[in-house]
């Protein structure tokens, strides 16, 4: 009698109007999460899009004018938009391949047997604890034309060293050569701790099959490193399209508009010019721009490992 009241508890316990426990408790489990979810990323995307249908009055939003897909029109047709996308891509370009390829060398460098390899892990490492403002200052110390170390060294060469940041040509190239400074130690870390994750055996069963480094290299260590190295590109490519801080302290967007990037033009439309329903359309476009280019990224580059 009494084993038969345990297996009617057991089984309301398992069964709560046909729905299986384990689910129950996985929903509880996850509703935190959903809630945080749900009150910082899904419904400002939701507000985002809506607001981008509107002439956004953030005074009174009640007097916001309706005007539906205005905003993307002009975006599309406005010439200080399309700056900013070309200096984002070019931003994009001069540092997203850099990293992922430097991350690498510096990753299979440091995994080797060689003196001070930790010592070499730190120096590579500790730039990324830096803030954007504190790398930003300190390399705008260094490319100052009249005192910063950079011009110095460069006039023993050149009788007329360049004003970095104030080049249109070479402002955007340096303010690319601080980020690949500053964020390299990350990628470096990922790369590395996968790089240490793939067995040694199979270089060992290379080497007695008479393959040299570079077909190792080819045949074992990258696609062994596949998932990490899609980590890594698509996580530079979201950071380097949404590049702000550092062309924000450094270059304030100029000279001209040569670096000025969407997020910084989003910022100026936002803050500056109160126009707040076409920045979110801006908003609203680089997300896509992300889910595009992290989509496209996970089906060149990712896939298993086999």
């Amino acid at each position: 009698m009494a084993t038969k009241d345990s297996q009617s508890v057991v089984a309301r316990l398992t069964d709560v109007d046909g729905v299986d426990r384990e689910v129950v408790d996985g929903v509880l489990f996850a509703l935190p999460y959903l809630l945080v979810f749900g009150v910082f990323l899904l419904y400002p995307l939701v507000k985002g899009f809506y607001m981008s249908l509107f002439d956004w009055n953030a005074f009174d939003p009640s007097a916001s004018e309706f005007v539906l897909f205005d905003n993307y029109v002009r975006m599309f047709g406005d010439g200080s938009f399309w700056r900013a996308v070309r200096a984002t891509v070019y931003f994009v370009v001069l540092t997203v391949p850099t990293l992922v390829v430097l991350g690498l060398m510096l990753a299979l460098g440091a995994n080797r047997q060689i003196r001070g390899k930790r010592i070499l892990r730190t120096v590579f490492f500790s730039p990324y604890v830096l803030t954007v403002s504190v790398v930003s200052l300190i390399w705008a110390e260094i490319y100052s034309p009249s005192y910063g170390p950079l011009n110095y060294y460069v006039g023993y060469f050149v009788e007329s060293p360049p004003a970095w940041l104030n080049n249109f040509d070479l402002a955007m190239p340096a303010v690319a050569l601080a980020t690949i400074w500053w964020t390299v130690g990350f990628n470096f870390v990922i790369l590395l701790a996968a790089r240490q994750g793939v067995p040694e055996r199979l270089y060992e069963a290379a080497r007695i099959d008479g393959a040299g480094t570079w077909r190792a290299f080819k045949d074992i260590t990258l696609p062994q490193m596949r998932s990490a190295i899609m980590f890594v590109t698509t996580v530079q490519l979201i950071a380097s399209f949404q590049v702000f801080g550092q062309v924000f302290i450094m270059t304030n967007g100029g000279p001209g508009d040569s670096t000025q990037t969407l997020v910084m033009y989003l910022y100026r439309m936002a803050f500056r010019e109160q126009q707040f329903g076409y920045a979110a359309a801006i908003g609203y476009f680089l997300f896509f721009v992300l889910v595009t280019v992290s989509l496209v990224n996970y089906y060149f580059v990712g896939g298993d490992n086999e």
